[in-house]
């Protein structure tokens, strides 16, 4: 990335407001001018204004049907710039003092204790793909070869996946990675991206295994779901009937 993109990717997310807007579409779904607006307070003019800009940057992609005109990131490369942003350190705070990443360290050397809300925490979209802590076990679950940098599927993995409901093939001509880890900015540890991730996702929400919640960006584990992970993935804590929702630590 050159000095001069940088410079400008500053600039635009440096803006309250756009920064404020970014973070609603990471949801992955398409929004009105008017959806954002209200959800950032903010007059339609002045959203119109942010969106006109962040798409002549690259950042979003705007879609015209019917009368309405839906926006959204320009894809997943975006969602991962903005959640690696989110992990690093506040200027001026313990946590970059200490360099331990994180604005909500207490002191010198001490990891970062999330102040994220928790049902934000254990499981949330990410453009198209999970995130959370629900996102980080799956991950370390169907994931090997972290090592190198170059993420692989684990053994048993295309066996689960298939349980769940995966096609884990790539349609001819996609340069979409197949695997791709993108650190979760909550659990600072890395989740499943790439065209497999979105895949797990889009089938999970189909069949009712995670619902969407009010918050947004939230979503939430069924009972159903817990027990087709626990056929595809064996016990976990993470969705272990009686564990609750929001119990998984770091």
């Amino acid at each position: 990335m050159s000095r001069s993109r940088i410079a400008e990717l500053g600039a635009l997310l440096g803006n309250a407001t756009r920064a404020q807007l970014l973070t609603l579409m990471l949801d992955g779904r398409g929004s009105t001018v008017g959806e954002l607006a209200r959800a950032s307070h903010v007059a339609l003019s002045t959203a119109s204004e942010h969106l006109a800009r962040l798409q002549s940057a690259g950042l979003v992609l705007v879609h015209a049907q019917g009368r309405h005109r839906y926006y959204r990131l320009a894809g997943p490369e975006v969602a991962g710039l903005l959640e690696a942003m989110d992990t690093l350190p506040v200027p001026g705070s313990t946590a970059d003092a200490a360099g331990t990443g994180g604005p909500d360290s207490t002191s010198a050397g001490a990891l970062p204790r999330s102040r994220t809300p928790a049902e934000l925490r254990f499981a949330r979209t990410c453009y198209d793909h999970l995130a959370g802590g629900l996102a980080v076990a799956l991950h370390d679950l169907l994931i090997v070869g972290e090592d190198d940098g170059t993420p692989e599927l684990a053994p048993t993995a295309p066996a689960a996946l298939a349980m769940l409901g995966v096609d884990d093939s790539r349609p001819a001509g996609n340069r979409r990675p197949r695997l791709r880890s993108c650190l979760d900015w909550s659990e600072r540890k890395p989740h499943l991206a790439g065209a497999t991730g979105a895949a797990l996702l889009s089938c999970l929400l189909e069949r009712g295994w995670l619902v969407r919640r009010r918050t947004p960006r939230a979503v939430r584990l069924t009972t159903a779901g817990r027990d087709r992970l626990t056929a595809a993935l064996g016990p976990h804590p993470c969705w272990a009937p009686l564990a609750g929702q929001h119990s998984l630590r770091s």
